[in-house]
């Protein structure tokens, strides 16, 4: 017995670009061991599995290597194939998760989910920034830790130089991942902050697309500018364009998915 596989390019309306993530909608939950399988096998950087509870669905997310607790580009990804080739015609409806329940919205071409937020941030005063040009290969001029562990850039070029030894990288302490960051104070500019995403310790070196991150970059930003309403650029290879608003406790992430493949997995006997 098979099972339909796609893979879907999530936070952007073009093919390769954004962040592709694989999702397999089922009708029970298999081991975990094979999910874990499947990620490794798909080696993209998260693989989402879904299965329909009452009327609501539960998700989970594996990277080649692990389980996580939260992902946001196979959110949006998961929700694109339910609402496109499952049926679901619904404006709004739930994924239950490891990080609880998680409202899914549409309008009109974009998805929004709403995850909850981090806020809680500390500056790191026992690393130097300068200490970390042999593992960034650019000094950041503040280092915050929080879920995610932010390194703050003065300019939006300073984050195309960074080449990380992501061995050294992940000795860092951290949460959960790294996110190099530069906030765009003035009202010039597409985008009101942009960022590069680094998760080795999670089996992923560089993100290209990362939703959840801004579970804490929303609140971070929000205490520097006093905005609530923001348009994001992650500069990964590829690419990504997030619509966030944050909400206090949670956070509202929009963007669009496109459909790059479709196939079959042999299921488990």
């Amino acid at each position: 017995m098979s099972e339909t596989i796609y893979i879907v390019d999530a936070f952007t309306n073009s093919l390769f670009s954004g962040n592709p993530a694989a999702v397999l909608v089922l009708s029970q939950w298999p081991k975990k061991e094979w999910m874990q399988n499947i990620a490794m096998e798909n080696n993209l950087s998260e693989t989402a599995f879904v299965v329909k509870e009452g009327t609501q669905y539960r998700i989970r997310w594996f990277t080649p290597s692990v389980e996580v607790d939260l992902c946001g580009h196979a959110t949006l990804a998961s929700a694109f194939i339910l609402k496109n080739y499952y049926g679901e015609t619904r404006e709004s409806f739930q994924f239950h998760s490891q990080s609880g329940i998680l409202p899914i919205s549409i309008k009109e071409n974009l998805i929004y989910s709403n995850f909850p937020s981090y806020p809680e941030f500390q500056k790191n005063e026992s690393i130097k920034p300068s200490e970390l040009v042999p593992i960034l290969g650019k000094e950041p001029e503040e280092i915050w830790e929080g879920k995610d562990t932010i390194f703050l850039y003065s300019s939006s070029s300073d984050l195309d130089t960074l080449s990380p030894n992501f061995q050294k990288l992940s000795e860092l302490p951290t949460n959960r991942g790294y996110i190099a960051l530069w906030i765009n104070d003035s009202i010039d500019g597409k985008s009101d902050y942009e960022f590069r995403f680094f998760g080795p310790g999670l089996g992923i070196p560089e993100d290209p697309a990362t939703g959840s991150a801004h579970c804490s970059l929303a609140p971070f930003i929000y205490k520097r500018i006093g905005k609530k309403t923001f348009r994001s650029h992650q500069k990964s290879k590829r690419g990504a364009n997030f619509f966030i608003e944050y909400q206090g406790e949670r956070v509202s992430i929009g963007g669009s998915a496109v459909l790059y493949l479709k196939g079959e997995v042999e299921l488990p006997t």
